[in-house]
């Protein structure tokens, strides 16, 4: 009678898992066996009226850190300081991203490696489990400065950033737009994320891609500015400061605007050096201030038609 009572009790808790409960266990095992990894899309160019690239992407290389993975992180950053040179700005930026409710996320240690820095990551690769070198494409200005109050920059996204946009889909993400062209059309700048469902062993190393859903390419732009009539305005002011707007009278748009003194924008995308941003911050010229929208300067003359046609109206 005992047998029997227990046989009929291990019948239905063999039933219970198996098929009452089996959707939940199901759901369970394949959380732990398939890991969902977010592909980031191609952030949109920006072009100037004819065509000429003020902002694309080039390949690169980072290194991230996913925190639930890794015992010890800051004995982890600091052997990883014996292999990859990382400075106290990359270690600030680190554990300011670094948030204790998403352990789950990856966090950039540290943005643009070299190749050799990759390969000798590589080499050490079994010493640290939870770090991966991961390809990602970069912002760059070729024209910098010239076009830096215009642009504008995008940096490295911060919590303010995060509880700014509202959606937790962009949590993921290491770049948003600060500034210029790249904040006010972020939204359509940034694109779609993708994901791809990996499979995973148990010591969560990957075995392959099971499925992948496609991310979208942000949209690119197209602006009214002249590249051409951008620079020969600069060459114009030559070592003054001052701003200046060219606009088209027939249509608005705005042909040219210049700022001087200006910074180059590729300073910040992967994070600005103390050094240097001290040294723009700090600059009696104040060349990260955008004269043109900010400036305050009395419009002259060139308000008198206005006040005309408010009249006539």
């Amino acid at each position: 009678f005992g047998v029997a009572l227990a046989l009929t009790a291990l019948v239905f808790g063999y039933f219970s898992l198996q098929v009452m409960q089996y959707d939940e266990f199901l759901e369970q095992a394949n959380s732990n066996r398939v890991k969902l990894r977010p592909t980031m899309p191609a952030r949109g160019l920006i072009q100037d009226r004819n065509g000429l690239l003020l902002a694309d992407n080039v390949s690169a290389f980072r290194l991230d850190l996913i925190p639930e993975q890794v015992k010890d992180i800051e004995a982890t950053l600091t052997q990883l300081g014996g292999i990859i040179e990382l400075t106290p700005d990359d270690i600030r930026r680190f554990k300011r991203a670094y948030d204790p409710s998403r352990r789950f996320l990856p966090v950039a240690i540290k943005l643009r490696l070299s190749e050799e820095e990759v390969a000798r990551f590589s080499v050490h690769r079994f010493r640290f489990p939870g770090v991966e070198v991961e390809p990602y494409l970069t912002r760059r200005y070729p024209y910098g400065a010239e076009f830096a109050h215009v642009v504008g920059y995008v940096a490295r996204m911060d919590q303010a950033d995060l509880k700014a946009l509202n959606d937790e889909r962009y949590a993921v993400m290491t770049h948003i737009g600060k500034t210029g062209i790249e904040r006010s059309y972020e939204e359509s700048l940034r694109g779609t994320i993708g994901y791809e469902e990996v499979e995973t062993n148990a010591r969560g190393r990957s075995l392959g891609i099971l499925k992948r859903h496609i991310s979208q390419a942000g949209t690119d732009l197209r602006l009214s500015i002249d590249a051409n009539l951008q620079k020969a305005t600069i060459e114009a002011f030559g070592e003054f400061t001052g701003s200046a707007v060219a606009v088209d009278p027939m249509t608005g748009q705005v042909l040219a605007m210049v700022s001087l003194p200006s910074f180059d924008t590729n300073l910040f995308v992967n994070g600005i050096s103390t050094v240097d941003y001290k040294a723009l911050s700090t600059d009696p010229s104040q060349p990260l201030f955008n004269r043109n929208v900010r400036g305050g300067t009395p419009p002259g003359s060139t308000i008198k038609p206005f006040v005309a046609l408010a009249g006539l109206e």
